[in-house]
């Protein structure tokens, strides 16, 4: 298989994992169960996660932010509410991904979810 098909799948399957995770985490906070919603915001969140998170020193700390303020874009609640999702959807991953990188040996992460 050529290595950009490889990429491609995993970028897929980590875009699945994350949008899985937040939309876990949104179902319980909000009360909101929509995954392609859940997967365009793990996608707005990457995307805003990288652009961000190159600046020296407090880069991880601005795209923390960043992402959270993404979340609390696309759900209803406010910033208290989007952290929530956040910190759910952070433990959500990474538990799905132990399990099934742990099962199948995988070795995905989960775009759209910092540091997963």
């Amino acid at each position: 298989m050529p290595p950009i098909i490889g990429g491609l799948i995993s970028f897929v399957v980590a875009l699945l994992v994350g949008g899985l995770a937040i939309s876990l985490s949104a179902w319980v906070i909000v009360d909101i169960d929509d995954y392609s919603h859940a997967i365009m915001t793990a996608f707005l969140g990457a995307i805003s996660w990288a652009l961000t998170s190159w600046v020296p020193l407090i880069g991880p700390l601005i795209a923390l932010v960043v992402w959270v303020g993404v979340i609390n874009w696309r759900y209803p609640g406010g910033w208290m509410n989007a952290g929530a999702i956040g910190v759910i959807a952070w433990l959500a991953a990474s538990v799905i991904l132990f399990v099934t990188n742990s099962l199948f040996s995988l070795g995905i992460g989960a775009f759209g979810i910092p540091g997963v």
